[in-house]
């Protein structure tokens, strides 16, 4: 199961998601926004990351404008590591060498071209381990020691 949440200026890239999405035969947990009337990104990218966190999805999708704010919050998520990606590269990488668990995309940035590979690619790619396990680690340790 892959959560998804946008706000207004995520939404546009929402349908050409889900279409993705189901190509890839993945079940989707809908967190709004359902439209581009002005919207607070907060009030559905914690949606998303909050499925993610409570183990109700493997996976989650968030989209604003900048993929900056949504990074930052659902990163505030325990069990949350979310990347904002821009290249086919850096999807891979976030998985293959962090084990990012939320792909957060900028809607304004984002080339619409790239957009299934991208995700594709996300999706598809395992995480690593090896020198990486020991400094995903220390961010899991660092995580259980110091949340809340």
């Amino acid at each position: 199961k892959v959560a998804f949440a946008c706000d207004h200026r995520g939404y546009r890239l929402k349908q050409p998601i889900f279409q993705i999405l189901k190509k890839l035969n993945c079940d989707v947990i809908d967190c709004g926004t359902d439209s581009e009337d002005s919207s607070d990104y907060p009030d559905f990218i914690l949606r998303a990351a909050e499925k993610l966190g409570s183990g109700t999805c493997s996976r989650a999708i968030g989209v604003c404008h900048t993929g900056i704010g949504s990074s930052i919050l659902a990163n505030k998520v325990r069990g949350v590591y979310a990347a904002l990606v821009h290249t086919v590269e850096e999807a891979q990488l976030s998985r293959a060498h962090n084990n990012a668990n939320m792909l957060i995309l900028g809607a304004g940035f984002i080339q619409p071209e790239i957009l299934e590979s991208l995700i594709r690619t996300w999706l598809t790619t395992s995480f690593e381990g090896g020198r990486h396990e020991r400094r995903v680690q220390k961010i899991y340790d660092y995580e259980a020691e110091h949340s809340r």
